[in-house]
């Protein structure tokens, strides 16, 4: 991990589009800081594209689509997608049909029920109420568990055929073949009527834990922000570049970063 000020700007001169995680990245002690909110205006004003893709809940995400100048929130794990209507209006996408998704919500619930019956201390995430196509293990959000309960965690999901990921506060399960990376590819194609992988060198993903490693390790141009230092023993790709600050500090560094190539600052 270079530090992000060994970005080339004529690299950053080409960025048109910025993804990015929510919790870590852009929230600090899960609030979004005005510096971090500064940049997303910014960048909206400059005429970059802006897509956070997060673990979250839809419900939790539909305030945040609404309040905040991005395309889109993708949220729990590339599942279900927010943006807005040709009126305004707030319109939910899915990658899956009404059958699938409630015959993976029922399976769901069953295996969260064994894990919170089977590893001591598990407890479903505050925000499962807001969620339909994956469920969520607290880790570090409200309450502790340890990296051994995590990795039990972990396995029960992939027992179950789910697939499972671990982000900064929670442990992410869902059935289906999407993810954070898929997740990108198809809110690209769907609002823009663009291939991402056509133009990975004029995107750059922003994140902060070991849920964000498989788009490390396919966008040519990715920043960690200096948070991630706690998962670094755990990644398997790491960002191309770290920030000095942390969470919301370090994404404006990222956005300053792409605007002083454009010769603009963060503030209008």
């Amino acid at each position: 991990m270079q530090p992000l000020a060994l970005w080339p700007a004529v690299e950053r001169g080409r960025i048109t589009g910025v993804l990015t995680d929510i919790d870590d990245t852009l929230t600090t002690e899960g609030a979004v800081t005005g510096d971090a909110l500064e940049a997303l205006g910014a960048l909206a004003r400059a005429g970059l594209h802006v897509i956070p893709i997060t673990g979250r809940p839809v419900g939790w995400s539909e305030p945040f689509a609404l309040q905040w100048p991005v395309d889109a929130i993708v949220a729990e794990n590339g599942a279900v997608a927010l943006t807005h209507d040709p009126g305004g209006a707030l319109r939910k996408l899915y990658q899956q049909g009404d059958a699938e998704r409630a015959a993976n919500f029922a399976r769901m619930q069953q295996v969260a029920a064994r894990i919170v019956r089977e590893v001591p201390g598990a407890t479903l995430s505050r925000d499962s109420g807001g969620r339909e196509t994956d469920i969520a293990i607290d880790h570090s959000e409200f309450t502790h568990l340890p990296q051994p309960a995590i990795d039990r965690v972990v396995a029960l999901m992939r027992a179950e055929g789910m697939n499972a990921t671990v982000s900064s506060i929670h442990v992410n399960g869902w059935y289906g073949s999407h993810d954070k990376l898929a997740g990108a590819r198809w809110i690209v194609r769907t609002l823009l009527g663009r291939e991402l992988d056509a133009e990975l060198d004029r995107w750059v993903y922003v994140g902060d834990s070991t849920n964000d490693v498989k788009m490390f390790e396919h966008f040519p141009h990715s920043a960690g922000v200096a948070n991630i230092r706690r998962f670094e023993a755990q990644l398997a790709h790491k960002p191309r570049y770290i920030t000095r600050g942390e969470r919301g500090a370090g994404f404006a560094e990222v956005a300053s970063a792409l605007l002083e190539a454009r010769g603009l600052s963060l503030r209008a």
